[in-house]
């Protein structure tokens, strides 16, 4: 009987933990918006849409109204004519990811409905969106 040659246990790499880095840029956000802008940082909430879920989870957040492509962030404030402003948040190029189909779609949609809804990459080109955003006369109800 021949007994089967033993190799030698080769233990795996660890992998790298993923760096969030939108996740990042964004939290420096709001650091500065409660800093610079703090009656928008007030308003302003984060929209958790995002992540891995397990299905179960997944189909119980979609049956209470989680929807694909919701921007990120919203600010309730209503300005230059829009009703609130709408900001899908990306990473700043390298590390920016693409606009979704569904995303691009509900961005078109707010649109429609007069608010102002925008893509931005990274933290500054969000500070700036923001601020463009406050300093337009606030919208007037008739």
């Amino acid at each position: 009987m021949t007994v089967p040659a033993l190799r030698p246990f080769k233990a795996k790499a660890a992998r790298a933990k993923p760096v969030d880095r939108e996740g990042q840029e964004q939290a420096a956000l709001m650091k500065e918006l409660q800093l610079r802008y703090p009656e928008a940082y007030k308003l302003i909430y984060h929209v958790p849409n995002g992540g891995h879920r397990i299905k179960a989870v997944a189909a119980k957040l979609k049956g209470q109204g989680v929807k694909a492509g919701v921007p990120d962030l919203v600010l309730p404030m209503a300005r230059g004519g829009y009703f609130g402003l709408y900001i899908e948040f990306k990473a700043k190029p390298p590390f920016d990811a693409p606009v979704s189909a569904s995303q691009d779609a509900f961005l078109q949609m707010l649109t429609s409905q007069n608010y102002l809804a925008i893509v931005c990459r990274g933290n500054i080109d969000a500070i700036e969106a923001i601020r463009a955003y406050l300093l337009q006369p606030a919208t007037v109800a008739a």
